[in-house]
């Protein structure tokens, strides 16, 4: 029988808003397991071993942490349609880092007190620096002005195609949309500002929101941590005998990200290739499960 995609993930998440879309493009059903937005998150820390951001991907006892790995992930498992090509993973990166900082600085400046305390602290905690809101509320009018030159890099990749891809969606498209997506549900009246004057772009948003989110059905935590508990991983090539670094195959191993949210995830080095890391972990109630970590944006040392 064919595994269940489990996205974990909550609606308000830009990030997580990227796999919905391709959920969608790729036509795909899957469960929903809506996690909490800040810590403690009990139902997914034991599948990830200290990973916390969202989204993460679980498939049986296969749990894929970055968007990086969960839309290439999702492109292996359903090739057509073909999403990822040419320059897009590029893009992507462009997408998660230049463009979404701007992103972040735009629509918490806007927000300006309304954001809560927890958060505050959560974010915190995460990042490892201040959340400073007085800093970011001066900075919203620069930041604006950046934002409205990232979309006009959309505007112009629209000149003569429906999508940033051609005639159908890319990756690109994806990778971009999360972006003026989130802006328009944190800050709608921001968002219409800084799109104005951009035709291409706003039919290009509403083309996308249409391609939809897939078939979703809802599903709780405790029931994807029983999914993992009665799965066994996928097997797995190790995908040659050494890693660049020298670490090999059962060497106990950290991974942590190279940005924020730094938490250390031990476990055994199952495979490391020029794209992806897979780890091996054993944690408490839940027997093997493979964690997987996209190679750029994560560092891998020895334990």
């Amino acid at each position: 029988m064919t595994q269940e995609i489990i996205l974990h993930h909550y609606d308000t998440s830009p990030f997580s808003e990227k796999v919905r879309v391709m959920l969608g493009v790729k036509g795909l059903s899957w469960r929903s397991v809506i996690q909490p937005v800040i810590m403690p998150k009990p139902d997914l820390i034991p599948l990830t071993g200290g990973y916390r951001r969202i989204p993460v991907l679980q498939i049986g006892a296969d749990v894929y942490c970055d968007t990086q790995v969960i839309l290439a992930e999702l492109e292996a498992r359903r090739g057509k349609p073909a999403v990822a090509r040419g320059a897009d993973w590029a893009v992507n990166l462009w997408a998660d880092r230049l463009f979404f900082q701007t992103t972040v600085a735009v629509v918490f400046g806007e927000m300006g007190d309304q954001v809560p305390k927890a958060f505050i602290d959560d974010r915190e905690k995460l990042s490892g620096r201040p959340f400073d809101m007085a800093a970011m509320k001066a900075a919203a009018g620069p930041m604006k002005a950046q934002w409205r030159a990232h979309a006009t890099w959309i505007e112009r990749g629209l000149a003569s195609n429906d999508f940033l891809g051609g005639s159908t969606p890319s990756l690109a498209d994806i990778a971009a949309y999360m972006n003026v997506w989130w802006l328009g549900r944190a800050v709608p009246d921001a968002a219409a500002a800084l799109l104005d004057g951009l035709p291409k772009t706003l039919g290009w948003r509403e083309r996308v929101r249409a391609l939809g989110h897939g078939r979703r059905s809802e599903m709780t935590g405790a029931e994807a941590l029983q999914v993992a508990m009665t799965s066994a991983p996928a097997a797995l090539s190790a995908g040659g005998p050494s890693d660049s670094s020298g670490l090999k195959p059962g060497d106990a191993v950290i991974v942590r990200a190279d940005d924020y949210g730094r938490d250390p995830i031990e476990g055994r080095l199952v495979a490391a290739t020029s794209e992806r890391i897979t780890v091996a972990r054993e944690s408490g109630e839940l027997d093997l499960i493979h964690v997987h970590f996209p190679r750029v944006g994560y560092v891998l040392t020895a334990a």
